[in-house]
């Protein structure tokens, strides 16, 4: 059997900015976890955010090609799929499945809440509306230059799923939205299509994303899909116990080079991270095992590295 008969991993990345070392740490967990299990191995590019832009698409491509990542087949564009996101979402609304939401934040935020129900969950204002009511809805949006949200009825109950790393994680399932007001399609939909459409078994992503995984299963079930096995790796984080970021100093590959850093050092930093010695990904892919990720995150600190 092919790995791609067997199915595949992915890496997905957002071209809204160059890549971090946590970014391409996790990038390489990703395609190592995925060449370890047999799997083919894809990448995806996240391009639907208006902050986007092309010339990352090549700067992040270029980097994770660098430290030697390597993928199957062609990059996919969330951008050349919305045909196929608005396929999903007729077919939920033939299935009654969504309804319009006409809440803005300040309504989410001011509504009340069942006792159960966490901070931020949505209460469900919108779902039994009359039709008087919701032409109500529509006209208040109107003068905003946007529309209502399409959210997804639910059980309104919680969902446990298995992470390799993480253990059981239980979450609740509110009416999330799956288009946003702007006709813009929500993250947890695009990821339950496109992971479907290319074959994944296998997601291997940042641990921040482990509260959305209970509604993307969900909607997994709802569409029929096969779940796959989720790996949530821990957070790159700064000497402040904060997400990396750019103003944390030389954290991007190029910055990196602009320090005196090889490519070959700053994989043996990354691989170092992982109790993995080696400077390529050769060396890494013999050493890694999914077993030896640490639960705790990675505290990284520019000004504390040697220069060469």
């Amino acid at each position: 059997m092919t790995s791609e008969a067997r199915g595949t991993g992915r890496y997905a990345p957002s071209p809204s900015g160059d890549l971090h070392l946590g970014n391409l740490r996790t990038g390489l967990i990703a395609w190592a976890c995925a060449r370890k299990a047999g799997l083919g191995f894809v990448m995806r590019m996240e391009d639907l955010d208006e902050r986007c832009r092309p010339e990352y698409v090549e700067t992040q491509l270029r980097d994770l090609s660098e430290i030697g990542m390597d993928w199957d087949g062609d990059v996919l564009f969330q951008s050349d799929r919305i045909d196929a996101y608005n396929q999903v979402v007729s077919e939920l609304l033939e299935r009654d499945l969504v309804y319009e939401c006409y809440c803005t934040r300040a309504d989410i935020k001011d509504a009340p809440r069942a006792p159960h129900a966490p901070p931020g969950a949505y209460p469900g204002t919108c779902r039994d509306l009359t039709e008087v009511e919701r032409e109500q809805g529509r006209q208040k949006l109107a003068p905003m230059d946007r529309g209502p949200a399409l959210r997804l009825k639910t059980a309104n109950d919680q969902l446990t799923i298995i992470d390799r790393i993480c253990g059981e994680f239980t979450g609740h399932i509110d009416d999330f939205v799956v288009r946003r007001g702007d006709g813009a399609h929500a993250y947890n939909l695009v990821a339950v299509v496109d992971d479907e459409y290319q074959n994944v078994r296998q997601v291997v992503r940042a641990d921040d994303l482990l509260e959305s995984t209970p509604r993307q299963v969900y909607l997994q079930k709802l569409l029929g899909y096969e779940t796959p096995e989720y790996v949530h790796v821990p957070l790159v984080l700064n000497r402040g116990g904060k997400r990396l970021a750019k103003r944390d100093g030389a954290v991007t590959l190029d910055a990196l080079h602009r320090e005196g850093w090889s490519t070959q050092q700053v994989f043996a930093l990354i691989s170092e991270s992982l109790g993995i010695q080696g400077d390529n990904s050769a060396d890494f892919l013999d050493q890694f095992s999914i077993n030896s990720i640490a639960r705790e995150p990675w505290i990284f600190d520019s000004e504390t590295l040697p220069r060469s």
